[in-house]
Protein backbone atom coordinates (compact mmCIF):
# COMPACT_ATOMS: atom_id res chain seq x y z
CA UNK A 1 0.00 0.00 0.00
CA UNK A 2 1.64 3.70 -1.05
CA UNK A 3 2.23 5.44 2.15
CA UNK A 4 -0.05 8.83 2.49
CA UNK A 5 1.82 12.08 1.77
CA UNK A 6 1.84 14.84 3.99
CA UNK A 7 3.55 18.68 2.55
CA UNK A 8 4.08 20.85 5.63
CA UNK A 9 5.10 24.76 4.70
CA UNK A 10 6.49 27.19 6.53
CA UNK A 11 9.08 30.19 5.28
CA UNK A 12 12.06 28.02 7.34
CA UNK A 13 12.88 25.66 10.08
CA UNK A 14 14.43 28.76 11.46
CA UNK A 15 14.33 28.27 15.75
CA UNK A 16 11.08 29.49 16.87
CA UNK A 17 7.79 28.15 18.86
CA UNK A 18 5.88 27.21 15.63
CA UNK A 19 8.36 25.88 13.58
CA UNK A 20 9.53 23.44 16.12
CA UNK A 21 5.63 22.64 16.58
CA UNK A 22 5.53 21.78 12.75
CA UNK A 23 8.86 19.91 12.72
CA UNK A 24 7.89 18.04 16.16
CA UNK A 25 4.50 17.28 13.66
CA UNK A 26 6.62 15.90 10.88
CA UNK A 27 8.51 14.01 12.83
CA UNK A 28 6.07 12.16 14.52
CA UNK A 29 3.93 11.42 11.00
CA UNK A 30 7.60 10.14 9.68
CA UNK A 31 7.60 7.62 12.81
CA UNK A 32 3.87 7.03 12.00
CA UNK A 33 4.95 5.42 7.54
CA UNK A 34 4.20 8.54 6.12
CA UNK A 35 5.76 10.25 3.51
CA UNK A 36 6.92 13.74 5.18
CA UNK A 37 7.50 16.55 2.61
CA UNK A 38 8.70 20.03 4.21
CA UNK A 39 8.50 22.76 2.11
CA UNK A 40 10.07 26.21 3.55
CA UNK A 41 10.60 29.45 1.46
CA UNK A 42 14.36 29.53 2.66
CA UNK A 43 16.84 27.90 4.98
CA UNK A 44 18.58 30.24 7.53
CA UNK A 45 21.34 29.95 9.62
CA UNK A 46 19.91 28.75 12.90
CA UNK A 47 17.67 26.20 12.12
CA UNK A 48 16.16 22.77 13.88
CA UNK A 49 17.26 19.98 12.58
CA UNK A 50 15.21 16.82 10.69
CA UNK A 51 15.40 12.99 9.46
CA UNK A 52 17.04 12.27 7.01
CA UNK A 53 13.78 10.82 5.70
CA UNK A 54 12.14 13.58 5.66
CA UNK A 55 12.21 15.68 2.12
CA UNK A 56 12.95 19.24 2.16
CA UNK A 57 11.92 21.42 -0.89
CA UNK A 58 12.02 24.85 -0.93
CA UNK A 59 9.97 27.53 -3.03
CA UNK A 60 11.56 30.81 -2.84
CA UNK A 61 12.54 32.37 -6.20
CA UNK A 62 16.60 31.90 -6.98
CA UNK A 63 18.47 34.94 -8.33
CA UNK A 64 18.04 33.67 -11.98
CA UNK A 65 14.60 33.25 -11.47
CA UNK A 66 13.75 36.92 -10.42
CA UNK A 67 12.27 39.24 -13.09
CA UNK A 68 11.87 42.91 -12.99
CA UNK A 69 9.35 44.38 -9.99
CA UNK A 70 7.47 42.54 -6.36
CA UNK A 71 4.82 42.14 -9.01
CA UNK A 72 6.43 40.26 -11.27
CA UNK A 73 8.26 38.25 -8.40
CA UNK A 74 4.97 37.29 -6.90
CA UNK A 75 3.72 35.88 -9.88
CA UNK A 76 6.72 33.54 -10.45
CA UNK A 77 6.99 32.42 -6.25
CA UNK A 78 3.16 31.92 -7.17
CA UNK A 79 4.16 29.46 -9.72
CA UNK A 80 7.06 27.80 -8.20
CA UNK A 81 4.62 27.02 -5.22
CA UNK A 82 1.86 25.66 -7.26
CA UNK A 83 4.70 24.07 -9.49
CA UNK A 84 5.69 22.03 -6.69
CA UNK A 85 2.21 21.08 -5.23
CA UNK A 86 1.70 19.37 -8.60
CA UNK A 87 5.23 18.09 -9.03
CA UNK A 88 4.98 16.33 -5.49
CA UNK A 89 1.29 15.14 -5.53
CA UNK A 90 0.94 15.11 -1.38
CA UNK A 91 -2.48 13.70 -0.06
CA UNK A 92 -2.49 16.72 2.32
CA UNK A 93 -0.87 20.39 2.39
CA UNK A 94 -0.36 21.55 5.88
CA UNK A 95 0.72 25.49 6.15
CA UNK A 96 1.65 27.23 9.28
CA UNK A 97 1.63 31.24 9.91
CA UNK A 98 0.10 34.48 7.79
CA UNK A 99 0.68 35.03 4.77
CA UNK A 100 2.03 31.56 4.14
CA UNK A 101 -1.58 29.91 4.36
CA UNK A 102 -3.12 31.80 2.25
CA UNK A 103 -0.45 31.43 -0.74
CA UNK A 104 -1.00 27.40 0.27
CA UNK A 105 -4.58 28.16 -0.35
CA UNK A 106 -4.09 30.20 -3.84
CA UNK A 107 -1.39 28.04 -5.42
CA UNK A 108 -3.35 24.53 -4.40
CA UNK A 109 -7.13 25.63 -6.31
CA UNK A 110 -8.19 23.20 -8.15
CA UNK A 111 -5.44 20.51 -7.67
CA UNK A 112 -7.63 18.50 -5.97
CA UNK A 113 -5.08 18.27 -2.69
CA UNK A 114 -6.88 19.17 0.68
CA UNK A 115 -5.31 22.05 2.48
CA UNK A 116 -5.24 22.76 6.30
CA UNK A 117 -3.91 26.43 7.28
CA UNK A 118 -3.31 27.06 10.56
CA UNK A 119 -3.07 30.00 12.77
CA UNK A 120 0.00 29.75 15.38
CA UNK A 121 0.35 33.12 17.01
CA UNK A 122 -2.27 36.50 17.86
CA UNK A 123 -4.48 36.77 14.69
CA UNK A 124 -4.43 40.23 15.26
CA UNK A 125 -0.67 40.16 14.72
CA UNK A 126 0.06 37.68 11.96
CA UNK A 127 -2.96 39.68 9.81
CA UNK A 128 -2.17 42.89 11.48
CA UNK A 129 -4.08 45.40 8.45
CA UNK A 130 -7.56 45.68 7.65
CA UNK A 131 -6.52 44.10 3.87
CA UNK A 132 -4.78 41.17 5.36
CA UNK A 133 -7.75 40.27 7.62
CA UNK A 134 -10.43 41.17 5.18
CA UNK A 135 -8.07 38.45 2.44
CA UNK A 136 -7.61 36.15 5.22
CA UNK A 137 -11.07 35.87 6.38
CA UNK A 138 -11.95 35.17 2.29
CA UNK A 139 -9.21 33.11 1.62
CA UNK A 140 -10.09 30.43 4.60
CA UNK A 141 -13.59 29.79 3.49
CA UNK A 142 -11.51 27.71 0.96
CA UNK A 143 -9.50 25.79 2.88
CA UNK A 144 -10.42 22.33 3.36
CA UNK A 145 -9.65 23.04 7.75
CA UNK A 146 -8.47 25.43 9.93
CA UNK A 147 -6.25 24.54 12.99
CA UNK A 148 -6.18 27.16 15.87
CA UNK A 149 -3.77 25.92 19.10
CA UNK A 150 -5.94 29.21 21.19
CA UNK A 151 -9.79 28.59 21.43
CA UNK A 152 -10.30 32.32 21.56
CA UNK A 153 -8.05 33.10 18.57
CA UNK A 154 -11.21 31.88 16.62
CA UNK A 155 -13.07 34.93 17.23
CA UNK A 156 -10.85 37.16 15.09
CA UNK A 157 -12.96 35.49 11.96
CA UNK A 158 -16.26 35.56 10.51
CA UNK A 159 -18.87 32.63 11.82
CA UNK A 160 -18.19 30.75 7.76
CA UNK A 161 -14.44 30.94 9.21
CA UNK A 162 -15.06 29.42 12.73
CA UNK A 163 -17.27 26.55 11.28
CA UNK A 164 -14.28 25.03 9.67
CA UNK A 165 -12.12 25.39 12.84
CA UNK A 166 -10.64 23.27 15.23
CA UNK A 167 -8.70 23.72 18.43
CA UNK A 168 -5.58 21.99 18.52
CA UNK A 169 -2.96 22.36 21.10
CA UNK A 170 0.76 22.36 20.50
CA UNK A 171 2.08 18.89 21.92
CA UNK A 172 4.61 18.99 24.13
CA UNK A 173 8.33 18.72 23.12
CA UNK A 174 9.17 14.82 24.52
CA UNK A 175 12.42 16.11 25.20
CA UNK A 176 10.73 18.56 28.51
CA UNK A 177 8.83 14.94 29.47
CA UNK A 178 11.07 14.11 32.92
CA UNK A 179 10.71 13.78 36.14
CA UNK A 180 10.16 16.81 38.21
CA UNK A 181 13.56 18.41 39.99
CA UNK A 182 13.50 16.71 43.32
CA UNK A 183 16.62 18.74 45.21
CA UNK A 184 17.50 22.16 46.05
CA UNK A 185 16.45 24.66 42.91
CA UNK A 186 19.21 26.32 41.29
CA UNK A 187 18.80 30.48 42.38
CA UNK A 188 17.90 31.19 38.80
CA UNK A 189 14.93 32.98 37.10
CA UNK A 190 15.12 32.16 33.67
CA UNK A 191 13.27 33.50 30.49
CA UNK A 192 13.75 31.65 27.12
CA UNK A 193 13.05 33.48 23.60
CA UNK A 194 13.79 35.71 20.47
CA UNK A 195 14.92 39.06 22.39
CA UNK A 196 12.83 41.26 20.34
CA UNK A 197 10.13 44.16 21.18
CA UNK A 198 7.31 41.17 21.55
CA UNK A 199 8.93 39.54 24.40
CA UNK A 200 9.53 42.33 26.37
CA UNK A 201 12.44 41.41 28.24
CA UNK A 202 13.03 44.32 30.15
CA UNK A 203 10.10 44.21 32.00
CA UNK A 204 11.56 41.02 33.53
CA UNK A 205 15.21 42.64 34.35
CA UNK A 206 13.30 45.47 35.77
CA UNK A 207 11.04 43.63 38.38
CA UNK A 208 14.72 41.29 38.83
CA UNK A 209 16.38 45.16 39.70
CA UNK A 210 13.82 45.38 42.59
CA UNK A 211 14.69 42.39 43.87
CA UNK A 212 18.61 41.72 43.76
CA UNK A 213 20.37 43.70 46.59
CA UNK A 214 17.45 41.72 48.92
CA UNK A 215 18.45 38.28 47.57
CA UNK A 216 21.96 38.57 46.29
CA UNK A 217 22.21 34.80 45.42
CA UNK A 218 20.09 35.03 42.50
CA UNK A 219 20.42 35.36 39.05
CA UNK A 220 18.65 36.33 35.53
CA UNK A 221 19.25 34.00 32.63
CA UNK A 222 17.63 35.00 29.40
CA UNK A 223 18.47 32.23 26.66
CA UNK A 224 17.79 33.28 22.81
CA UNK A 225 18.82 35.61 20.05
CA UNK A 226 17.69 38.49 18.68
CA UNK A 227 18.60 42.44 18.02
CA UNK A 228 17.88 43.67 21.04
CA UNK A 229 20.62 41.58 22.98
CA UNK A 230 23.07 44.15 23.38
CA UNK A 231 20.57 47.16 24.39
CA UNK A 232 19.23 44.70 27.22
CA UNK A 233 23.09 43.86 28.30
CA UNK A 234 23.77 47.29 28.01
CA UNK A 235 20.25 48.10 30.79
CA UNK A 236 21.38 45.56 33.15
CA UNK A 237 24.88 47.25 33.30
CA UNK A 238 23.21 50.12 34.22
CA UNK A 239 21.66 49.05 36.69
CA UNK A 240 24.32 47.58 38.21
CA UNK A 241 23.56 44.25 37.50
CA UNK A 242 26.28 43.15 34.73
CA UNK A 243 27.25 39.48 36.45
CA UNK A 244 24.00 38.87 37.50
CA UNK A 245 21.70 39.06 34.22
CA UNK A 246 23.06 37.15 31.65
CA UNK A 247 22.33 36.60 28.41
CA UNK A 248 23.75 33.69 26.93
CA UNK A 249 21.92 33.51 22.89
CA UNK A 250 20.73 30.24 21.74
CA UNK A 251 21.26 26.76 22.95
CA UNK A 252 20.71 23.52 21.92
CA UNK A 253 18.91 21.94 25.20
CA UNK A 254 16.65 24.19 26.53
CA UNK A 255 15.32 21.41 29.28
CA UNK A 256 18.45 20.90 30.60
CA UNK A 257 19.67 24.22 31.00
CA UNK A 258 16.40 25.29 32.61
CA UNK A 259 15.55 22.37 34.75
CA UNK A 260 16.70 23.14 37.97
CA UNK A 261 15.46 26.86 37.45
CA UNK A 262 13.81 28.48 40.31
CA UNK A 263 11.20 30.44 38.16
CA UNK A 264 10.34 30.98 34.80
CA UNK A 265 9.11 34.17 33.60
CA UNK A 266 6.92 34.58 29.91
CA UNK A 267 6.72 38.77 29.43
CA UNK A 268 5.81 39.46 25.79
CA UNK A 269 3.11 41.52 25.03
CA UNK A 270 1.63 38.62 22.48
CA UNK A 271 1.24 35.08 22.10
CA UNK A 272 -0.22 32.47 20.40
CA UNK A 273 0.19 29.42 22.46
CA UNK A 274 3.43 29.80 24.26
CA UNK A 275 5.69 26.52 23.82
CA UNK A 276 8.44 27.91 26.50
CA UNK A 277 5.76 28.37 28.66
CA UNK A 278 4.50 24.40 28.23
CA UNK A 279 7.85 23.30 28.77
CA UNK A 280 8.64 25.18 31.79
CA UNK A 281 5.60 24.16 33.53
CA UNK A 282 5.99 20.79 32.21
CA UNK A 283 9.03 20.51 34.00
CA UNK A 284 7.59 21.62 37.36
CA UNK A 285 9.29 25.46 37.50
CA UNK A 286 6.90 27.92 38.96
CA UNK A 287 5.83 30.08 36.20
CA UNK A 288 4.44 33.76 35.36
CA UNK A 289 3.29 34.97 32.20
CA UNK A 290 1.70 37.66 30.85
CA UNK A 291 -2.08 37.72 30.09
CA UNK A 292 -1.38 37.97 26.16
CA UNK A 293 -4.92 39.22 24.38
CA UNK A 294 -5.35 35.65 22.50
CA UNK A 295 -5.18 34.24 25.95
CA UNK A 296 -2.85 31.27 25.52
CA UNK A 297 -1.42 31.70 29.01
CA UNK A 298 -4.72 31.84 29.99
CA UNK A 299 -5.71 28.57 29.01
CA UNK A 300 -2.84 26.95 30.24
CA UNK A 301 -2.26 28.86 33.41
CA UNK A 302 -4.74 28.76 36.76
CA UNK A 303 -3.74 32.16 38.41
CA UNK A 304 -2.35 30.79 41.52
CA UNK A 305 -2.50 27.37 41.58
CA UNK A 306 -0.39 25.85 38.60
CA UNK A 307 1.24 29.87 37.77
CA UNK A 308 0.84 32.89 37.80
CA UNK A 309 -1.12 35.67 35.03
CA UNK A 310 -0.18 39.22 35.01
CA UNK A 311 -0.64 42.27 32.76
CA UNK A 312 2.05 42.75 30.02
CA UNK A 313 4.15 45.40 31.18
CA UNK A 314 3.37 44.87 34.66
CA UNK A 315 6.72 45.14 36.00
CA UNK A 316 6.17 45.79 39.26
CA UNK A 317 3.38 42.76 39.82
CA UNK A 318 5.35 40.54 38.83
CA UNK A 319 8.25 41.32 41.30
CA UNK A 320 5.74 41.70 44.19
CA UNK A 321 4.95 37.69 42.83
CA UNK A 322 8.19 36.68 42.39
CA UNK A 323 9.42 38.05 46.06
CA UNK A 324 6.10 36.01 47.23
CA UNK A 325 7.58 32.72 45.73
CA UNK A 326 11.36 33.37 46.99
CA UNK A 327 9.69 33.99 50.67
CA UNK A 328 7.65 31.25 50.70
CA UNK A 329 9.42 27.86 49.46
CA UNK A 330 6.70 25.57 50.39
CA UNK A 331 4.15 27.36 47.55
CA UNK A 332 6.48 27.69 45.01
CA UNK A 333 6.86 23.60 44.87
CA UNK A 334 3.67 23.42 45.23
CA UNK A 335 2.92 25.72 42.23
CA UNK A 336 5.52 24.00 40.33
CA UNK A 337 3.65 20.25 41.16
CA UNK A 338 0.56 21.38 39.81
CA UNK A 339 1.92 22.81 36.56
CA UNK A 340 3.76 20.08 36.17
CA UNK A 341 0.41 18.19 35.70
CA UNK A 342 0.67 19.31 31.92
CA UNK A 343 3.06 16.41 30.64
CA UNK A 344 -0.38 14.84 30.68
CA UNK A 345 -2.81 17.61 29.22
CA UNK A 346 -0.39 18.39 26.59
CA UNK A 347 1.32 14.59 26.32
CA UNK A 348 2.94 14.50 22.66
CA UNK A 349 1.49 10.85 21.84
CA UNK A 350 -1.97 12.13 22.80
CA UNK A 351 -1.62 15.33 21.14
CA UNK A 352 0.07 14.04 17.79
CA UNK A 353 -2.77 11.10 17.70
CA UNK A 354 -4.90 14.38 17.77
CA UNK A 355 -3.49 16.20 15.34
CA UNK A 356 -3.55 12.36 13.30
CA UNK A 357 -7.12 11.97 13.68
CA UNK A 358 -8.20 15.41 12.47
CA UNK A 359 -5.88 14.81 8.97
CA UNK A 360 -7.68 10.98 8.99
CA UNK A 361 -10.46 12.75 7.60
CA UNK A 362 -9.30 13.48 4.48
CA UNK A 363 -6.51 10.96 4.19
CA UNK A 364 -8.25 7.94 4.14
CA UNK A 365 -9.00 5.75 1.26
Amino acid sequence: MEKKHIAMFISSLNKGGSERVLVNLAEYFYSRGYAVTIVTQYKSENEYGISDGIRRVFSEITQEEMGNGRISNFFRRFAKLRRIWKEEKPDLILSFIGKNNMMAIMTSRRLHIPVVVSVRGEPAEEYNSPLLKRAASFLFRFADGIVFPVEKSMDFFPGAVRKKAVCLKNPLNPAFIRPVYDGEREKQIVAVGRVDANKNHEMIIRAFAGLAEKYPDYRLVIYGEGDLRPSLLRMAEEMGLKDRVLLPGSISDVASAIYKASFFVLSSYSEGMPNTLIEAMALGIPSISTDCPCGGPAELIEDGVNGYLIEPGDWEKLQDILQKLVDDPRLAQKVGENAAKIQETLNPDRMNKMWEDYFCKWLKG
